[in-house]
């Protein structure tokens, strides 16, 4: 018999991907749509694959509804991927965010807690809960210093799904992951929002790309990558919380001079401006992740490099609004 995976957030870029590696390994799969959005955008991403899916109307804000929908699917496993998760945003709207990213946490893991209590379950953590440490390599054991309601919002549920764990004997675990990018990346996000405003001037619809902090440093890696650590999370024998890294670091202004050089641009200084706006009320200056426990036991590690994953962004994203 197949497997049944549930997954909140099935319409963004880690549920697509997510989809994708589990239809491989023959599971059945549900993904969660909130009616509050337009179905159109939310399949977007997972359109090439939807008549292999089964996609079910929920909000992880109702606590009733979802409590209705694990009921019915009775999955083996529960990827908890929804969330509000621009970091600039959760500063303009806290208090949506602390709903969507704790209360909706807390609604999924009290419905799998009361209805599918044997299922594993696994929690889409941020790096963003640690905080400013400097130029400092992040591990498990890391102090976390939440700089933006997203970073408090996100650090509450991962506590809270470590309370259930230990409250309950469920297997619950929590992926700390690393910023990780595609072609599927919403363009509000820095790399992609770079990728397609290089593209707008190379096709001569801007002659401008408006940025924030062009030094902050971040450790990418590719969503592909990532979704697949989520999978062998679930696969352990006991849950474990892990940090999901590259354990390399970029800046936005390295991504900037990679992008404008591989499409013919030349040098990035021509186009890009720093505008305040995009600046973070508290600026969270550096990440970089420590994958050393998710490497010794699962044998994880990133098949994409930082090129490979822009190389790929440019040509698809391309191909998506200039072809």
């Amino acid at each position: 018999m197949k497997k049944k995976a549930l997954i909140t957030g099935v319409g963004g870029q880690d549920g697509s991907y997510l989809c994708e590696l589990l239809l491989k390994k023959n599971y059945q799969v549900f993904g969660i749509l909130p009616r509050r959005s337009s179905p159109e955008l939310q399949t977007l991403r997972v359109e090439h694959i939807k008549n292999k899916i089964k996609l079910v109307y929920g909000d992880i804000m109702d606590k009733s509804n979802i409590d209705d929908v694990i009921k019915k699917v009775k999955p083996d496993e529960i990827y908890h991927l929804a969330a509000q998760s621009h970091v600039g945003v959760s500063f303009m709207s806290p208090n949506l965010t602390s709903q969507i990213d704790y209360i909706g946490t807390l609604n999924v893991l009290d419905s799998y807690k009361n209805y599918a209590k044997n299922a594993k379950f696994y929690n889409a953590s941020s790096s963003e809960m640690f905080g400013n440490h400097g130029e400092t390599k992040l591990n498990e054991s890391s102090n976390m210093q939440p700089a933006s309601p997203y970073a408090i919002a996100k650090l509450a549920s991962f506590h809270l799904t470590k309370i259930y764990r230990e409250s309950y004997n469920l297997f619950a675990c929590s992926g700390i992951l690393f910023n990780h990018e595609s072609h599927r990346r919403g363009l509000n996000f820095v790399t992609a929002k770079i990728v397609k405003g290089a593209l707008d001037i190379k096709y001569n619809k801007k002659n401008k790309l408006e940025l924030g902090n062009l030094e902050s440093c971040r450790d990418w890696g590719h969503a592909e990558d990532y979704v697949r650590a989520m999978w062998m999370m679930l696969q352990l024998k006991k849950p474990e919380d892990l940090v999901i890294a590259t354990g390399e670091t970029k800046t936005v202004r390295n991504v900037c001079d990679y992008v404008f050089k591989k499409i013919g641009l030349g040098s990035y200084k021509e186009y890009v401006v720093t505008n305040k706006k995009f600046l973070r009320p508290n600026e969270l200056h550096y990440l970089n992740g420590n994958p050393a426990k998710a490497q010794k036991i699962m044998k994880w590690k990133p098949i994409y490099t930082f090129e490979k994953m822009l190389d790929e962004m440019i040509v698809k994203i391309e191909d998506r609004f200039f072809n």
